[in-house]
């Protein structure tokens, strides 16, 4: 386990410290960037860890240049180098982002103006691009203080938005427009094409509406924001309807464009969120692959990892859990066929519980 303040301090989600600097879980993903292995959570700040035993370092404040939050998903330029990232607050400013150069020093930061703490869990890049989504789950302040189990909740009437920005620009430059609500935890990636930005993504009807996460429709859409006019233009068109989430792509072509995704199968279960096998989707010719892990097991996100010279090329590693033997597998597959299964399966010393992102270190 991270040796976050709270783990030492034996303290929860119910702990009634606000989440500032390092009291988080930091169990959300990680990043490798400019020689360091960071940790981060929904909120606050990252952790540092020592990649070659995992031991904690401590918490990471980039020299003091981070002021309110980490996103967990940051995006790094393949062709720069340049660490691109976001924090949303519960007070303002509501919204920063930063850019970190390939050594990991703060380069920029932008207060972007927002009227609510709301959830911006991800954002996208392409190679002149920053994009927002501004979604309607909010954040209930007072809840949370009182000891809420969730203190996020949907309002669709606050509205959806979604924001356009310069790589690296100012947040004067953001224009914003206006869609129907919906939730986008996150993206497989996004680009370019003319004064189109193009951004694939796995869109949920509504999030945090009730207590059950399983009655959402979920679909897969790329959403398309024309960008050559006075005013932004938007559409969207779904591409699969098939149950796919918490998505991977090959990150050297992060914010240019991409042919593949990779996905984890989500199954309908009465009682809790059920994820099964591992799924490709080809953008280009719309098909999909899809490796049945077996109705006792149940995998997580499948990360790429590049082992060739094309978009594909390479393998997907993902810890499966099977609930007959109480037992976790690191099971590796061939991206370009998940389809037939792994290709190489490790039995690890004791179960693994269910996370949610990944990283590639490498050696």
């Amino acid at each position: 386990y991270i040796r976050t303040p709270l783990y030492v301090e034996g303290r929860g989600f119910d702990s009634g410290l606000p989440p500032v600097g390092g009291n988080n879980q930091s169990n959300v993903s990680c990043v490798w960037h400019g020689g360091k292995l960071l940790t981060s959570g929904e909120v606050g700040f990252p952790h540092r860890l020592d990649p070659s035993d995992l031991s904690t370092i401590g918490v990471h404040d980039f020299d003091g240049e981070l002021l309110t939050s980490f996103t967990a998903h940051p995006k790094i330029d393949p062709v720069t180098g340049y660490l691109h990232f976001f924090g949303y607050w519960f007070v303002p400013p509501y919204l920063n982002y930063s850019v970190a150069d390939a050594t990991g020093r703060v380069i920029h930061r932008q207060e972007i103006d927002v009227a609510a703490s709301t959830m911006v869990h991800s954002f996208a890049i392409t190679e002149r691009d920053v994009i927002f989504w501004e979604l309607p789950v909010l954040f209930d302040l007072a809840g949370a203080i009182n000891g809420a189990d969730n203190p996020f909740y949907w309002k669709a009437e606050y509205g959806a938005r979604i924001g356009v920005m310069p790589l690296g620009g100012l947040a004067s430059e953001i224009r914003w427009v206006e869609i129907d609500p919906c939730y986008v935890f996150h993206e497989v990636n996004a680009y370019r094409e003319g004064d189109e930005v193009v951004l694939d993504v796995c869109r949920h009807d509504h999030m945090f509406a009730n207590d059950d996460l399983d009655d959402t429709e979920l679909s897969l859409r790329r959403w398309r924001i024309g960008t050559g006019g006075a005013q932004l233009t938007f559409s969207e068109e779904i591409v699969t309807d098939l149950q796919f989430e918490l998505p991977s792509h090959d990150r050297r072509f992060s914010g240019r464009k991409h042919r593949y995704g990779w996905f984890v199968e989500s199954r309908p279960h009465a009682e809790s969120v059920d994820l099964g096998g591992i799924g490709r989707f080809d953008y280009q010719t719309g098909r999909s692959l899809l490796w049945d892990a077996g109705l006792n097991r149940h995998a997580n996100e499948a990360f790429f990892v590049p082992a060739g010279r094309g978009e594909g090329d390479g393998w997907l590693l993902t810890l499966v859990y099977d609930r007959a033997e109480d037992a976790t597998d690191l099971c590796i597959l061939d991206a370009h066929r998940p389809d037939r299964g792994p290709v190489a399966e490790i039995r690890l010393p004791r179960r693994v519980p269910h996370g949610f992102h990944a990283a590639w270190v490498p050696a």
